[in-house]
């Protein structure tokens, strides 16, 4: 497909997700509707890839945005992300599904053409999660789709909201979730379990990374 132009653009939803590959904590997709009138307004803020931004910019960030733009979150708590893998058995479709949702969303309210999102598979994986609304969206699945303003307004709803979810997590179980897959996030995990069980894992993480398969073999040797 021709790659999207904003400026061939009147209008166009970005969509991005957060918590893919953070074991703790759950997927938050979003969406972001952007008009060629206001996208300057984007600019102005400095709207980027979330990754690039600390958390405190990316939430001054998300709430500016919130304000003057239409946006979706789907946000699939651990529980929920960990029910829907064991029945899809793919992550690309869960994906899918997210990003297909939020479009949903938007379109329940404003009429748009055109999407895009970060490529993470086949867009038949969008396209064909999309409901009647959806169907007949021009959609667009790009590498670094974060350079476009409106992805990157999307980039930083998620983070926003995952690290939000990530933090209340935390409180309720007196625990400091780490983001990230990492040696420090394998440690909490221990923790956890031998806090609160290996079933009870399935509320705050996503228990089908392979960080599990340490976490537990951990608590096997313990017992």
């Amino acid at each position: 497909m021709r790659m999207i132009k904003d400026a061939d653009l009147e209008r166009w939803i970005g969509t991005d997700e957060s918590g893919k590959g953070d074991y703790f904590g759950p997927l938050v997709v979003a969406g972001v509707l952007v008009k060629n009138e206001n996208k300057n307004g984007l600019l102005k803020l400095g709207a980027k890839d979330s990754k690039d931004l600390s958390d405190k910019r990316v939430k001054e960030l998300a709430e500016k945005i919130k304000q003057s733009y239409l946006y979706s979150l789907i946000v699939i708590n651990p529980l929920r992300y960990n029910e829907l893998i064991d029945r899809m058995r793919n992550l690309n479709r869960l994906l899918a599904w997210g990003h297909s949702r939020a479009i949903e969303n938007i379109l329940e309210r404003e009429n748009c053409e055109y999407a895009i999102s970060d490529q993470f598979g086949d867009e038949r994986y969008i396209l064909n999660a999309l409901m009647k609304k959806g169907k007949n969206i021009k959609l667009e699945q790009r590498h670094r789709a974060e350079d476009d303003v409106a992805v990157a307004a999307a980039s930083i709803l998620a983070r926003d909201e995952f690290v939000r979810r990530l933090e209340e997590l935390s409180q309720k179980y007196g625990l400091n979730l780490p983001k990230g897959a990492s040696d420090r996030v394998i440690e909490t995990g221990k923790k956890f379990v031998a806090k609160y069980g290996k079933e009870k894992l399935k509320e705050v993480a996503k228990v089908h990374f392979k960080t599990s398969l340490r976490i537990f073999n951990f608590d096997i040797r313990q017992t």
